[in-house]
């Protein structure tokens, strides 16, 4: 028994002896190691195109020429200016009938400020404030959208300069009809509060 153990022992030394002169060298271990790393986020990592099916959620299928068409539509510069101003119209005759409701000279009379006004009366200054009011603010927006939009376009950015020259084209260019000093404060006022409502957007 003794000598069968021995003999035993012998042979796994032998086997050890031999997997170790058989096995990898201490470099071998890195550059296997760098080889999948090359493969797993360097330069031969195979990209894949994230599939909606594949993963799980519904395809997407290929747009058409109309949508294509018709989302080109709404990124022009036509259709942020005709938006722009349907806002301001609203927007506008809404402040108007506001301001008409609140003051307490609506319909009354200049030749005879005595007399109360009818409901009529009322109402028809109310809406001529209002229609007023929904002009200028349909044409100061549709100014600002379409010179914005231009300015975009022209430098490929979009951050807060564009507003800011926009609103220096639009103040300036309403300004203008009072005069040139008129035309730089409103270009310098309407720049400072379009700078003010992007930098509290932004």
């Amino acid at each position: 028994r003794l000598a069968a153990a021995e003999t035993k022992q012998s042979s796994l030394k032998g086997s050890a002896n031999h997997i170790a002169s058989v096995g990898p060298s201490v470099d071998s271990p890195t550059l296997q190691y760098s080889m999948i790393l090359e493969h797993l986020i360097g330069d031969k990592r195979p990209v894949k195109d994230l599939n909606p099916a594949v993963m799980g959620g519904l395809p997407v299928p290929p747009k058409s020429d109309e949508q294509k068409m018709i989302e080109r539509g709404m990124e022009s510069c036509a259709f942020k200016s005709l938006l722009a101003c349907v806002g301001g119209f609203v927007l506008g005759g809404a402040f108007g009938v506001f301001t008409a409701g609140i003051d307490t000279n609506v319909g009354i009379d200049p030749k005879d400020p005595l007399r109360t006004p009818t409901a009529r009366e009322v109402l028809k200054d109310m809406g001529q404030r209002g229609m007023s009011y929904a002009k200028n603010f349909a044409i100061v927006g549709a100014m600002f959208s379409c010179t914005e939009c231009i300015i975009e376009s022209h430098r490929g950015k979009s951050d807060w300069k564009n507003a800011v020259y926009s609103g220096c084209v639009t103040g300036g260019a309403i300004g203008f009809r009072a005069g040139l000093k008129a035309g730089v404060l409103g270009c310098g006022g309407f720049a400072a509060f379009s700078a003010a409502i992007e930098y509290y957007l932004r």
